[in-house]
């Protein structure tokens, strides 16, 4: 999508102001010009409304947004109302839409949980896996891969984009490169995964190991790297071959993994009663979140970490009246 836009209503002078000022605060916004435009070519077809955005053109236009679904067509609209609220700020009369009017937001579907019984099933699985003339190292990269996803919460594409000298032996850490929302960040990696990927390393040196060279590699129209597809692809019949379900029989998403990561870290933080709210901007970081706001959902959507702090409340709670005196006084 073309982020340069040439508007023709007297509102394009604002669109194109607008979007200037989020451009110097470093967003792309690809998607609102695109937005912004199409609103712009549906106020030239209306001679009346072009000088300025009402309720009633608002409402024709969100109209042409109905073979869009529920989610899109929210977005589509929250945009046009981010670009009214800018306007309002040197224009107390601008129309605003009201945001109740919006399609109802899509209710995320509920990762899966991945047990620690399904990850040793699941290695078992890739360890039995046999070498094929197009990926020699198979059981390797599989076991590698579904280590890194389950311990180091790293994304689908983040995996497969590695290349060897990302690894760091002497400080067990891995550098992920300009992956989503262009962050590069390090990632430590624990003795286990460490462990995994010495072992892996040592196979990997049959193949031309240069240090610019794809970690997990294949032989498919010659040495190359996996596509995020490809290796996703993958892992999804790896879950089926293991019999790994949700609790509605359907196969795990590949990202389930990051989130199995992220809820086990909570867990394990709860349990050992670690001041969880202190270390979320540790784990957004680790998991390359742009803020903690993106890490604290996973605080109150899944239920093993809400059974987590309701046994941990409950404890603190024991030991607050066990430490209070008996008798008949106010409580």
């Amino acid at each position: 999508m073309s982020t340069s836009r040439s508007f023709s209503t007297p509102l394009g002078s604002a669109i194109t102001s607008y979007l200037a000022l989020k451009k110097a605060l470093g967003r792309r916004f690809a998607v609102e010009t695109d937005v912004l435009a199409h609103l712009d070519r549906f106020l030239v077809a209306r001679p009346a409304d072009a000088c300025a955005l009402a309720a009633e053109s608002f409402a024709a236009w969100s109209l042409t947004l109905a073979h869009l679904t529920p989610t899109v067509r929210r977005n589509r609209m929250r945009i046009v109302r981010n670009l009214c609220l800018y306007l309002r700020r040197t224009d107390p009369d601008c129309f605003v839409p009201d945001p109740g009017s919006f399609p109802a937001p899509h209710t995320p579907r509920r990762p899966h949980v991945f047990t620690e019984e399904q990850i040793v099933r699941l290695l078992r699985v890739a360890a039995d896996l046999r070498p094929q003339s197009t990926s020699p190292l198979c059981p390797e990269v599989f076991r590698l891969g579904i280590v890194l996803l389950y311990t180091a919460g790293l994304r689908r594409g983040e995996v497969v984009r590695l290349v060897l000298s990302d690894y760091d032996p002497a400080e067990r850490t891995l550098l992920v490169r300009a992956s989503k929302f262009h962050k590069s960040r390090l990632v430590a990696l624990s003795k286990d995964a460490s462990r995994e990927m010495e072992t892996y390393l040592r196979r990997r040196r049959r193949l031309p190991h240069d240090a610019d060279a794809p970690l997990l590699v294949n032989r498919s129209g010659g040495l190359r790297a996996y596509s995020g597809p490809s290796f996703g692809h993958s892992l999804r019949r790896l879950f089926r071959r293991a019999d790994v379900r949700t609790a509605q029989g359907s196969l795990p998403r590949v990202h389930d993994l990051r989130h199995t990561y992220a809820i086990h870290a909570l867990l394990r933080w709860y349990r050992a009663g670690v001041d969880v709210q202190a270390k979320l901007p540790a784990l957004a970081a680790a998991m390359g979140h742009v803020s903690i706001v993106s890490t604290a959902y996973y605080l109150a959507f899944l239920a093993p970490v809400a059974e987590a702090a309701g046994e941990r409340f409950a404890r603190h709670c024991r030991l607050v009246l066990d430490a209070l005196p008996s008798g008949g006084g106010d409580r």
